[in-house]
Order: structure tokens, then C-alpha cells, then sequence
């Protein structure tokens, strides 16, 4: 099982908390570090602020030495597909080859329409993603090429420099397992990634992307999981930490109820206890696991997953 940190931006993280994330990430030999790309919080949580999370990681580039830096995931709504891909092979080259880029729909609809995104229906936003993610994978092969679709035209397009990452960075298409986007990483994608499952949800969500891949006549594609975690060093540290999330996430219940909501769907518990489940998890196909850190600046536990919980799961 491939360890990595995902950390939501949105919710008023400075850019001093950004550094000291990746430093933690690098010491504990977490493989990545993801960030959400929003621009507002996601937990109604009304003057918390986000920088742009493409030019968060460009600086996170120049600053870090080993880990990979992505988003997960960047909506389509966002950026015209040229400047998606452009900014991705931005940070690519500062970072020498670093860079992954998780791409979806776009389902805040409240912040498109306070920053004045356009936000179609799903169907249309679905369409949208599909052509962006063809214009993004061959943005990044070699040589030239036109597209002409419903949402975005593209004209003799050579879009220099290329990568670093050979063939290209990781391209991951982010969904809950449903036919479309399925579909469409079979077709574009190098990883599908879904959120907060199981390892029974997980297996199933697995198995409609395999089933995708066989039609599109290509082998499997990688599978992740972005899901919640809570760790301590025993059931006290566990409580004090869910404590800290429930504060981010503004809620004011109580902790063994809180804990009981998320145990089915997060990483939760003990060292030991983490583990188990993420043993569980590789069980269910799961290759690769975004740990989503809400009590951001509780940087004592990205340590703890990098450094015991991947100990004990090996």
C-alpha cells in the first residue's frame, strides 16, 4: 500500500502551514502530497480561505526534494484545459518530474457562484471533463495536434515545453465508480480514484474501472482510495485527535458519536488498528491511499503515518 497525505486547502491554511506539511511529508517517507482544489471551504465555514492550489504546489516544487505533489482533484469548471495542463507541466519541470494531476467534474456549486465559475448541469460538466482530458493527455505528447469539440477548440497545438515525467505525470480521474467515469479514465487516465468507501464499496467500485479498462482493450488501471484518518498512539491520542477534527469541521457532538460515523468509511484508531484497515483495503485492490488530514496543523501525525503505521503495515 502506496501512503500519501491529502490535505483539505480551502480551510484557511497559510503558507507557512503548507511548508511545514511537506517537510513532515518528506521526513515520515510518505510517497505524496495532495491538496484539494477549492475556494471555498467545503465545511461552510464562512471566512476561512484557500490559495489557488496550483500555484500553492509550484512553490511547494522549489522548496521539496522527493515527494510527488498533485490535486485532488482540480474541477474542469476552473481552468480552461490548456492552463490546467500548462500549470501541471509547470510544476513538473520545478519540481523535476513531481507533478500528478487529479481531475474531475467540479460539485461545489456555491463557489462557482460566488467566484463566478459557470456551473452547468451534471451531464454538460461531465462532457466538459471529457474533453479536458483529452486536450490535457495530448497537451502532453509529443508533437502537435487539433481538437474540435462541443466545449473547447484547440488549433495546431504543440504545447512546448513537454514534460519532464516521461511518458507524461500521473493523470488521475477522481469518481464514485460510476459507469461515465469509468469510461473516461479507461479511455484518458493513468489512476481512478474514489473517496470514502470500504473495502466492500471499494471492491465493487474496483471492479466497474476493470471491467472499463477491458472494454477500452487496456490493462487495469491503478486504483486509489482519498479517504479520512484519525491515528493515535493509543485510544486517548485517538480521541484528542478526533476532537481536533470535529473543531475544523464545526462539530459540536459528541466524540464517540463522531467516531462511530466515520469508522465504517475512514482510517480510524490505533496504530495497529490503522494498519488492519488498510490491509483491508490493499485487500479490496486499493493500491494507493490519500489520508485526508483535517486538523491540518497537527503535523505530529503525518509523522505517525509515515513512519509507524507504514512500519506496521509491512
Amino acid at each position: 500500500m502506496r501512503m500519501c497525505l491529502m490535505v483539505e486547502g480551502q480551510e484557511d491554511i497559510t503558507w507557512d502551514e503548507w511548508r511545514a506539511l511537506a517537510s513532515a511529508c518528506e521526513e515520515a517517507g510518505l510517497e505524496a502530497l495532495f491538496r484539494s482544489d477549492h475556494y471555498l471551504s467545503v465545511m461552510g465555514r464562512v471566512g476561512r480561505g484557500s490559495l489557488d492550489a496550483w500555484a500553492t504546489l509550484a512553490a511547494l516544487a522549489a522548496v521539496t526534494e522527493r515527494i510527488r505533489l498533485g490535486t485532488m482533484v482540480s474541477p474542469a469548471t476552473f481552468r480552461h484545459p490548456s492552463v490546467i495542463a500548462k500549470s501541471v507541466v509547470t510544476v513538473d519541470h520545478v519540481s523535476g518530474g513531481r507533478a500528478e494531476l487529479g481531475l474531475g467534474a467540479g460539485w461545489h456549486e456555491d463557489e462557482h457562484r460566488a467566484y463566478g465559475f459557470p456551473f452547468p448541469p451534471t451531464g454538460t460538466r461531465m462532457e466538459i471533463l471529457a474533453e479536458q482530458l483529452e486536450i490535457v493527455a495530448r497537451s502532453w505528447d509529443d508533437g502537435s495536434f487539433d481538437f474540435d469539440g462541443t466545449h473547447y477548440r484547440v488549433e495546431d497545438l504543440d504545447a512546448l515545453p513537454k514534460p519532464v515525467r516521461r511518458p507524461r505525470p500521473n493523470l488521475i480521474v477522481g469518481g464514485a465508480g460510476n459507469r461515465r467515469s469509468a469510461e473516461l479514465a479507461a479511455r484518458w487516465a493513468d489512476e481512478y480514484n474514489t473517496v470514502h468507501c470500504g473495502p466492500q464499496e471499494c471492491a465493487r467500485r474496483k471492479g466497474t474501472v476493470d471491467d472499463a479498462c477491458e472494454r477500452a482493450g487496456r490493462g487495469p488501471l491503478t486504483f486509489s482510495l482519498m479517504t479520512g484518518a484519525i491515528v493515535g498512539v493509543d485510544e486517548r491520542d485517538v480521541r484528542r485527535r478526533a476532537e481536533n477534527v470535529m473543531t475544523v469541521m464545526g462539530d459540536s457532538g459528541s466524540t464517540d458519536d463522531f467516531l462511530d460515523n466515520v469508522r465504517d468509511d475512514w482510517v480510524v484508531g490505533t496504530v495497529e488498528q490503522a494498519a488492519e484497515r488498510l490491509a483491508e483495503l490493499a485487500d479490496a485492490g486499493v493500491q494507493r491511499v490519500m489520508l485526508q488530514h483535517i486538523a491540518h496543523r497537527d503535523v505530529d501525525m503525518v509523522h505517525l503515518l509515515g513512519e509507524e503505521v507504514a512500519a506496521a503495515l509491512r
